[in-house]
C-alpha cells in the first residue's frame, strides 16, 4: 500500500483518539472555558519540546526497516541476554529521557526487532533519574537520598528485564506491540521462506524501500503524535485541578500503609521528574515521609497517566499490565528499603 492510499485510509477512517482529544477539549470548553486555551498551548509547547525526539525516532526506525537493519537487530540483541539487560537499565539510568520522551524510542526499539527484556530495562530505568535530575535532587534532597534513588532506578530496571526475560522465554509475550504499531506479522510468525538479511544502507536507491520508508514513518509519525497530544492535553488538566499542596494531609506520621499509597497517589499526582522536585520536597516539609517521597518519585515517573497512555497505545495490554506492575512494585519495594536504611 503506497503513502498516499494509507494517507487516504486514515482520512476516512474515525480515529478513537482524535476523537477522546476532541471531546477532551469540548468538556473543557463547557466546564471551564478559561483552562482551553492553556490547555492548548500546554499541549502544543510540550509537543514542541519532544519534537527532535520524535523525529529522530521515526527516522531511526523507518531506516531500520526500510534498510533491512531489522533483521540484524533482533540476533545482536538476543546473544547475552543478562548483559544486555544490565547495559540497557545502565544507559536508561544515565539518559535524559523523561517517562513521555522515551515512548518515541522505545516505539523505534520495538519496531526494530529488540528484543522486550532489554527494552522494559530501559523502559523502566529511563525516566528514574538522568545527570540533570541528579544534580537537582541533590541540591534539593542531598547526596545519600539521589544516590538511593539512582541505585533504586538500576536496579528497578534490571529487576524489570530479567522478569520480562524469564516471562518470553516461557512463553509468554510472544506479541509484544499493538497490531497499529507493529511492523509487520509479530515475532510469533513463522515462515519456511529464507528471511533476507542483506543491508541495503542506500536504501534510496530502491524505490520500494523509499516507500517503505514513507510509510514507515508517516503511520509511527501519526501513532506518536495522536497519543501524546491526548497526554499532554490530560496533563494539562492535572497540572491545573490538581491539589498537590494538600496530597501530605493524607499521610501524616509514616505508617506501614504510606509507602504503597505514595505509589498510588504518584499515579494521578506525577507531573514530571522535575516538576517532583520541588513538589515532594514541600510534601515532606508537610510531613510526608522520606520513604514514601521516594516511593512517590518513582512509582510517579514510570506510571503516572501520561505516560502510561503512551505505553498503552504502543504495546499489548499484558505486557502493559507487566510494565505497570513492575513499576509499583519497584516503586514501594524502593521506598520500604530507604526508610529501613534510614533507620539504621
Amino acid at each position: 500500500m503506497s503513502f498516499l492510499e494509507i494517507t487516504k485510509l486514515n482520512s476516512l477512517r474515525l480515529d478513537k483518539v482524535i476523537l477522546a482529544f476532541l471531546l477532551t477539549l469540548v468538556l473543557i470548553a463547557i466546564l471551564d472555558q478559561n483552562q482551553l486555551w492553556p490547555s492548548i498551548v500546554f499541549a502544543i509547547k510540550n509537543i514542541v519540546t519532544i519534537l527532535p525526539f520524535i523525529v529522530l525516532s521515526i527516522g531511526v526506525a523507518a531506516y531500520t526497516k526500510a534498510s533491512n537493519l531489522d533483521s540484524k537487530i533482533n540476533t545482536t540483541t538476543s546473544g547475552n541476554p543478562i548483559v544486555s539487560i544490565g547495559i540497557a537499565a545502565l544507559f536508561g539510568t544515565l539518559s535524559p529521557f523523561c517517562s513521555c520522551g522515551v515512548i518515541p524510542l522505545i516505539a523505534g526499539l520495538l519496531r526494530a526487532g529488540v528484543p522486550l527484556a532489554p527494552v522494559m530495562a530501559f523502559w523502566i530505568s529511563s525516566p528514574l533519574m538522568d545527570p540533570e535530575m541528579f544534580i537537582l535532587t541533590s541540591a534539593v534532597f542531598g547526596l545519600e537520598f539521589t544516590t538511593f534513588k539512582t541505585i533504586a532506578a538500576f536496579l528497578m530496571g534490571t529487576t524489570g528485564g530479567i522478569i520480562a526475560y524469564l516471562m518470553v522465554r516461557a512463553g509468554y509475550f510472544q506479541e509484544v506491540m499493538r497490531p497499529q504499531t507493529s511492523g509487520g506479522c509479530g515475532s510469533s510468525c513463522a515462515t519456511d521462506q529464507k528471511p533476507d538479511t542483506t543491508i541495503y544502507w542506500k536504501f534510496w536507491r530502491d524505490p520500494k524501500r523509499t516507500e517503505t520508508f514513507k510509510n514507515e514513518a508517516m503511520t509511527n509519525g501519526w501513532f506518536l503524535f495522536k497519543w501524546l497530544a491526548l497526554a499532554f492535553l490530560f496533563e494539562s488538566l492535572m497540572v491545573a485541578y490538581l491539589p498537590v499542596d494538600k496530597v501530605a494531609l493524607l499521610f501524616g506520621d509514616e505508617q506501614w500503609w504510606s509507602i504503597p499509597l505514595g505509589a498510588l497517589i504518584g499515579i494521578p499526582a506525577y507531573l514530571n521528574g522535575y516538576a517532583a522536585i520541588p513538589t515532594i520536597n514541600s510534601l515532606i516539609e508537610l510531613g510526608m515521609g522520606a520513604g514514601t517521597g521516594m516511593t512517590f518519585m518513582l512509582a510517579g515517573s514510570v506510571s503516572s497517566i501520561p505516560a502510561a497512555m503512551g505505553v498503552y497505545a504502543l504495546v499489548k495490554k499484558p505486557v502493559f499490565a507487566l510494565y505497570l506492575l513492575l513499576g509499583l512494585f519497584g516503586a514501594i519495594v524502593s521506598g520500604y528499603a530507604f526508610t529501613a536504611w534510614l533507620a539504621l
